[in-house]
């Protein structure tokens, strides 16, 4: 197994704006800059799917395994012989709202899907993080 997370204090928005930012799937590539385009269809919740296409990528499949309104989501994607965990957390503390982001990579191949996906979402997590905030700002 292998994780990584990144984490980032802010006072710019609220966990309720970046639940809605985020929530708003079919959206997500207004603010996003490496997928072309995702599609969910039925509501942001457990036991629901949504498609995205990174930009020069395939279609990928993601199953959202649990969801907390305003306040996190953990998602996982399948490969072969290894799957990808992505949780996003929204947590209130006395310096503002901290936002978690953290990938995890299971499996026989994970070390390959690291290589090929995993490593890439993790180098941009500051970048993507920022992005965010500021989308969710206009929300």
């Amino acid at each position: 197994m292998w994780s990584k997370s990144y984490s980032i204090l802010t006072n710019e928005v609220t966990k309720e704006q970046m639940w809605k930012l985020f929530a708003d799937v079919n959206s997500w590539h207004t603010w996003d800059e490496g997928i072309e385009f995702a599609k969910i269809n039925g509501e942001f919740k457990e036991g629901n799917y949504f498609t995205l296409r990174p930009k020069g990528g395939p279609n990928v499949k993601v199953e959202l395994l649990e969801t907390t309104e305003n306040r996190s989501f953990l998602d996982v994607t399948k490969f072969p012989l290894a799957k990808m965990y992505d949780n996003h957390l929204f947590e209130e503390t006395a310096e503002g709202l901290r936002i978690t982001n953290t990938i995890t990579v299971t499996g026989i191949l994970g070390f390959l899907w690291r290589k090929i996906v995993a490593q890439n979402i993790v180098d941009n997590f500051k970048k993507d993080i920022e992005s965010q905030i500021k989308a969710a700002s206009k929300l």
